[in-house]
């Protein structure tokens, strides 16, 4: 396992990022385990989040892409962050790009900030968490109206490894529907994983967790 999944993984319990405990999801399961992006509020969480992103871009995906799009809201502080890590890390320049919820119609108009996309442009998408695949429902189809553009995959912080509308993850549904790949900085097994060896996961919580995946876990989970 890659060095920077075990530190993602202490700093996402660090920052508050990543609970253990009894939460009811949007989607009204309930789970033994919560993860908020919205706990990274500082410029030095920021700034090293942003750093796991792009080491994880680079694991999966390479450096042979133009543009990181973030979708609104959450995605816009992560595509701009990672941009500047991509190039602090690796000295590649790529341009962000992110959408807007409602179209402008003065200035700066049209339903983009940041950078315009450009047909030939080859584009990295980047969330927080997929847990539904809705974002992307939303998203790819303006991605793709804007220019004639590949999408060569899309990057997570976390993956809950399970289901989502079937029986397979909501990434894996994402990937098939749109036809492109995605991954994670880190899945939630291989959380349990590093923090069971580290015997931070009580045995009770490892039951609920076991017992959560029993129901919710994808196939081949």
């Amino acid at each position: 396992m890659e060095e920077y999944k075990k530190e993602f993984t202490h700093f996402m319990l660090a920052c508050n990022a990543l609970k253990f405990g009894d939460f009811t999801l949007k989607s009204g399961r309930k789970s033994p385990f919560f993860m908020n992006a919205g706990a990274y509020v500082t410029g030095g969480q920021l700034h090293d989040l942003a750093c796991y992103y792009a080491k994880a871009i680079h694991d999966n995906f390479g450096l042979d892409f133009d543009v990181l799009f973030g979708p609104a809201y959450k995605g816009i502080p992560l595509a701009v962050a990672t941009a500047m890590a991509i190039h602090e890390l690796y000295g590649k320049e790529v341009r962000y790009c992110c959408n807007r919820k409602e179209v402008k119609d003065h200035g700066d108009t049209g339903i983009l900030l940041g950078s315009k996309l450009q047909d030939g442009d080859k584009v990295i998408m980047i969330e927080d968490v997929t847990t539904s695949g809705k974002s992307m429902e939303e998203t790819v189809p303006i991605v793709r109206a804007q220019a004639n553009v590949e999408i060569k995959g899309l990057i997570v912080s976390l993956n809950r490894n399970e289901k989502g509308k079937g029986d397979i993850t909501a990434l894996q549904e994402v990937s098939e529907l749109y036809g492109f790949p995605t991954a994670a900085i880190v899945s939630m097994p291989e959380v349990v994983e590093i923090l069971k060896e580290e015997n931070r996961l009580d045995e009770e919580l490892l039951g609920r967790i076991a017992a959560y995946y029993e129901q919710y876990g994808a196939k081949g989970n």
